[in-house]
């Protein structure tokens, strides 16, 4: 499975941005796709998942409000629009998949396939 993200850039506070992941390669061996970030010397921070069977949704609290994960199932392809940003969502945003289910997993545990990422910067 590879997972290509995109969508990322410099933004100002308050403004929003989509990232995009397109997922590809079998077999199919995840039943979540989300997001997480990280910023360099701190831990990993799950973000957004979603299930691809039912839809469930995982949203960490501090995003809550501001984040909306979706997907396109015809074109294997995972959304996260992003608004009100804020400096604290300055990080590096990883795709990434897990089979375990979203109140599981939280985007942070038990994945199993994750790529190169893509940076979202949120500065005045």
């Amino acid at each position: 499975v590879q997972l290509q993200a995109s969508g990322g850039g410099l933004v100002q506070p308050g403004g929003s941005l989509r990232l995009s992941c397109a997922a590809s390669g079998t077999p199919k061996d995840y039943s979540t796709i989300g997001w997480f970030r990280q910023v360099p010397g701190k831990s990993r921070e799950g973000v957004s998942c979603i299930s691809i069977s039912d839809g469930t949704t995982y949203y960490a609290d501090s995003v809550k409000g501001r984040f909306t994960i979706s997907r396109d199932d015809r074109n294997n392809t995972v959304y996260l629009q992003m608004n009100s940003l804020e400096p604290e969502d300055t990080a590096r945003y990883y795709c990434a998949t897990s089979n375990w289910s979203p109140e599981i997993s939280h985007c942070r545990f038990h994945l199993n396939h994750w790529g190169q990422g893509t940076q979202v910067t949120v500065s005045s």
